[in-house]
């Protein structure tokens, strides 16, 4: 008579039969336990199994994806999904151990037990494998995130913002603005020059976003009344010409000369980001939150981490100091180096172009950057981002910045772009400005059609769009005329004309 307690397990007939149920239970916890009969076990296992697959279901589908994914970028659950896998994959590797004593080898030929022992000790080092990749993608995508975002960003550097509070992270705010710049820097230039500037103003509710495209070559610019670059140009930003007859006093210039000059501050260094960010606020009429500054290297190292990008290319771009480079005309996907220097050229072109195609690499970036080429790639991904970006975005906001970008990926992005005939670079009318960036902002608020450069300007004393600043900006003198502005609306798609004729 067989004693009460005593487990009975039908031998596997065959070396595969034990590893297909080995197999099984790697998906399928309890399975092995089940068959050998260890039912209490073996039901255990399946219902704890069930019971996380359908708590994590539920989960997901209970709650909105962007604000889940921006949870999981906490701190906290960073490092409780990489203790978590940690401890799963121990757990795993256990469970087909126990699998494998429990469905009773030694039933099998000693030939038999040779190979099933092999190979069940190479599945259960192979089912820790997941969970190992998992816990180091995990920490890496910690440590990017804390070497680029600092929990206390340098207060020289960037004026204090508000952090995050769970009833209202964006501070009652209806707009967030992010100064995002491209960094031409050289081992012949001392301090940034910021080559390519583009504010993008988006809409925390609806991920509407207007991208405000400034020329480098803007000048007499104009600073804040009261700072001390406004005491130090009261006419707006003039120095005289370089030996070589360049200009050192164009837009892109700003950050670079603010840093070169601490003395204007009160001594206070790198004071580069600050200026520039109140300075081009205070020429669109809004307050800048944050700035993200691109080096321009890392950003070809950033397309190639995610395959490469597609464009159409409308002509060839030729580049290079003997303009031994080229991008060939023609729609196909492009490497790190050829989308940079497509975006940065200006042989045979000029600054307004370079713009356009700024434009359209941004937006074939937003286009092709889905979720799927970014969790496989990510790692890729995470080294190049890290050369890629200095900010002085916080750390918790990041977690607020996760959502909100991908309602920006499926809402309305618009661009307008401050270049001739819509202004004139060299005598700016800052008024005009203004009022087009106004516009632009309530248009995309309101989901509807912007109207016309050309419509009449905003009475003195209106409001503001939200999120903006209200002082008046003083008009610059014109001894040249603008040119005539076309009727034609400043405010367009981010891909619209890329890939069409200059």
């Amino acid at each position: 008579m067989q004693q009460a307690g005593v487990r009975q397990a039908t031998a596997p007939v065959s070396v595969g039969g034990l590893l297909g149920w080995l197999a099984l239970a790697a998906l399928a916890p309890g399975a092995a336990h089940l068959r050998a009969g260890w039912r209490k076990t073996g039901l255990v296992l399946i219902s704890c199994y069930a019971a996380g697959l359908l708590a994590l279901l539920a989960l997901w589908l209970l709650t909105d994806s962007g604000n889940l994914l921006g949870s999981l970028t906490a701190d906290s659950w960073l490092t409780t999904i990489t203790v978590g896998a940690g401890v799963l994959g121990l757990a795993w590797f256990v469970l087909i151990v126990h699998s494998f004593v429990v469905l009773r080898p030694g039933r099998l030929p000693q030939s038999g037990q040779i190979v099933a022992g092999t190979l069940a000790g190479l599945l259960a080092v192979l089912v820790v494998v997941p969970f190992g990749a998992v816990g180091q993608t995990v920490l890496t995508y910690q440590k990017t995130l804390n070497d680029i975002f600092q929990n206390n960003p340098d207060d020289d550097e960037s004026p204090a913002v508000a952090q995050p509070k769970p009833d209202d992270p964006w501070a009652g705010r209806q707009r967030v603005n992010i100064l995002l710049l491209g960094g031409d820097a050289d081992d012949n230039r001392i301090g940034v020059r910021t080559d390519s500037m583009n504010l993008a103003s988006i809409d925390v509710k609806t991920g509407n976003t207007v991208l405000f495209s400034l020329p480098r070559n803007l000048e007499n610019v104009r600073f804040r009344p009261g700072t001390p670059m406004a005491l130090r140009f009261p006419d707006g930003f003039r120095l005289p010409p370089d030996p070589g007859g360049g200009r050192s006093d164009l837009l892109n210039s700003v950050w670079e000369y603010a840093d070169a000059h601490p003395e204007i501050f009160g001594g206070k260094q790198r004071q580069g980001a600050r200026v520039l960010m109140d300075t081009i606020g205070y020429t669109l009429g809004v307050k800048v939150d944050w700035y993200a500054l691109v080096n321009m290297w890392g950003f070809a190292r950033l397309i190639d981490a995610i395959g490469g990008i597609t464009l159409t290319v409308e002509t060839d771009v030729v580049f290079g100091k003997y303009n031994e480079g080229l991008v060939k005309a023609g729609t196909r996907r492009l490497k790190g180096a050829d989308a940079m220097w497509y975006a940065r050229s200006r042989t045979n072109t000029d600054d307004y172009i370079r713009m356009r195609r700024q434009r359209c690499v941004m937006g074939a970036l937003l286009d092709q950057a889905d979720p799927l080429t970014v969790l496989t790639r990510f790692n890729k991904i995470a080294l190049a981002t890290k050369e890629l970006i200095r900010t002085d975005i916080p750390r918790p906001m990041f977690n607020q910045l996760v959502p909100l970008a991908l309602k920006v990926k499926n809402a309305k992005v618009a661009s307008v772009q401050f270049v001739p005939p819509l202004i004139n670079t060299g005598y700016p009318d800052w008024e005009k400005i203004r009022d087009i960036a106004s516009k632009a902002i309530r248009d995309s608020a309101a989901k509807r059609p912007a109207v016309a450069a050309t419509a009449p300007a905003a009475p003195t004393g209106s409001a503001s769009p939200a999120g903006s600043a209200s002082p008046k900006v003083p008009a610059s003198p014109s001894p040249k005329k603008t040119p005539k502005q076309s009727s034609q609306n400043p405010l367009k798609g981010l891909t619209e004309g890329c890939g069409g004729a200059l």
